[in-house]
């Protein structure tokens, strides 16, 4: 809403952390102050005194004011003593990332860890498409968030070497038909989708055409025993005779 020339600037919605997924929170943050231009000095910091003119000092401090004003409101009360005593953007966040990241050192033994997953990560029998890419993708951006960098490329090869035996063909042909240095993980995630309903498909045609199978097999062994009843109990009344008494009787 705007009047008399003066406009109302909106603030920007805020996610709380609350002391659970720190990684994705910390990454919608720092989309956040990218996009208000406040990332250099909660990544940075600042440099109060000797640095740039008195007007440079004075902007770089109300831009710090602001990032750490953010940093306060996206946090839950219970998280919010933790950096209550922080005076700067940058100190908050690394006493944030330090508590629910880790040191540098605890670091090294996630990366470790998630490497060795990812490493490990097969497709399980009768898991979707959808559902095993979606956990290799969760591992990957576990592990960008600690810095690590994984190629899309490296990521598209993994899932390649990784699926069940009954993709086997679909990944021989991708390998022949693509150039795997440039082959994106989304392309692989679609290919791999778009197979995969082709083959529910062709099972579910098959399903069908063994059930009219079935319905037509029983169908006819009904058909076969109501005829045989039949003629069951034609010949046995075909069969019957004079009884002997009325026979001696006509002698």
């Amino acid at each position: 809403m705007a009047g008399n020339g003066s406009s109302v600037t909106t603030q920007p919605l805020l996610l709380v952390f609350d002391g659970e997924k720190y990684e994705y929170w910390s990454i919608k943050m720092k989309t956040l102050f990218k996009s208000q231009e406040l990332w250099d000095v909660v990544e940075q910091g600042i440099t109060v005194d000797g640095a740039g003119s008195d007007e440079e000092q004075r902007l770089n401090k109300k831009r710090d004011s602001k990032a750490l004003f953010f940093i306060q409101q996206a946090v839950h009360e219970s998280i919010f003593s933790k950096i209550a005593v922080a005076n700067t953007a940058n100190d908050a966040w690394m006493t944030l990332q330090t508590v629910y990241k880790g040191s540098s050192k605890v670091i090294t033994v996630k990366l470790q860890s998630l490497r060795r997953d990812f490493e490990t990560l097969h497709m399980k029998n009768g898991e979707s498409v959808h559902d095993y890419l979606s956990r290799v993708d969760a591992i990957v951006n576990q592990m960008r968030t600690y810095a690590a960098e994984v190629s899309d490329q490296t990521i598209a090869a993994k899932g390649l070497r990784s699926l069940t035996p009954k993709f086997d063909h679909v990944v021989t042909a991708i390998e022949e038909s693509k150039n795997l240095a440039t082959y994106s993980f989304n392309e692989l995630m679609g290919s791999l989708q778009s197979h995969e309903a082709r083959l529910t498909r062709a099972d579910e045609k098959n399903e069908e055409k063994a059930f009219q199978v079935r319905g037509e097999v029983s169908n006819q062994n009904e058909e076969k025993e109501v005829a045989s009843r039949g003629r069951g109990r034609g010949g046995f009344r075909g069969r019957v005779g004079i009884p002997f008494c009325l026979m001696m009787s006509l002698v």
